[in-house]
């Protein structure tokens, strides 16, 4: 893409975080804003149906895509099919001849395509959601056991009948690992992808949210957050959030605690990594303090 004014795609908005951190109750919060436009859900057929980007056809090796797989063909088709998706909040297309909307995505795949997508979408605007990592963890174990998360179905060399969730570089190295070391990878993994990639950004064109802040105010999350990205948030929000539509079992932030004997001892061991991610969520929050 060139470095001139983009001719569809004005700041689009990507959620980027682990899996499990709760982007999708984000994702269904801010899509209510004003002007908004998005696919309805999250765009793994839509991304991952382009021959290029087949995991099949790269040899299975992860979800990483970098700026060289942004080729002139791929990024072509990749916005052409999100245009052709896009609905507002009401559920309306795209206007005939409408140039410069605002697109909302969230994909837990992205936490590790972001120098793809800034090739593909030069103005994008980047939402790092942070979420205390015990929860998350805990409930990527919870979504692993549940089956209702296979991304992949007899992934050769993988012992178990599914991969589930996000496919990390190195996934390899986890066969016939216990359940915690998985995700405790998976996590890690992801989260030294997407705050090495975070930090690569210009200057303004990230901001961080904190999920349990969200959760504990979500009226003033979202204007704060609207504020940054150039939003209208016309459409105060009352009483609990509802449920997501990804919710495995009912809410709890002390959830995780059921499974503190696996779950602290991994904790430890990607320590450096919750502190780098720490440090990357309190520093991107100053954008919209």
């Amino acid at each position: 893409m060139s470095a001139s004014l983009d001719p569809l795609f004005d700041r689009p908005v990507f959620i980027v975080s682990t899996p499990r951190s709760g982007s999708t109750l984000l994702f269904e919060t801010l899509s209510r804003a004003k002007g908004l436009y998005t696919i309805g859900g999250e765009s793994h057929q839509l991304i991952e149906s382009i021959p290029a980007l087949n995991i099949r056809n790269r040899g299975y090796s992860s979800n990483r895509l970098l700026a060289e797989d942004a080729t002139p063909d791929v990024v072509a088709e990749l916005r052409q099919r999100f245009h052709s998706a896009m609905r507002d909040r009401d559920g309306q297309p795209l206007p005939a001849g409408a140039t410069r909307f605002r697109m909302l995505e969230k994909t837990p795949k992205n936490s590790l395509r972001i120098p793809f997508l800034r090739e593909a979408f030069p103005e994008a605007r980047w939402v790092f959601l942070y979420r205390d990592p015990r929860q998350v963890l805990g409930s990527m174990m919870e979504a692993w056991r549940s089956g209702r998360f296979k991304t992949y179905v007899g992934l050769p060399g993988w012992p178990l009948p599914y991969w589930a969730l996000l496919l990390t570089p190195g996934w390899q190295s986890l066969a016939g690992k216990p359940l915690i070391d998985i995700v405790a990878r998976q996590w890690q993994v992801a989260t030294d992808l997407l705050l090495d990639d975070l930090a690569a950004l210009p200057a303004g064109a990230a901001t961080s949210i904190r999920y349990d802040a969200f959760l504990a105010d979500p009226q003033h999350e979202m204007q704060r957050l609207c504020e940054w990205l150039g939003l209208e948030w016309d459409r105060p929000l009352s009483g609990p959030l509802p449920y997501a539509r990804h919710t495995v079992s009912k809410p709890d932030p002390d959830k995780w605690r059921a499974k503190a004997a696996e779950i602290e001892p991994a904790l430890q061991r990607v320590a450096t990594t919750v502190e780098r991610a720490e440090t990357m969520a309190d520093a991107l929050a100053t954008a919209i303090a």
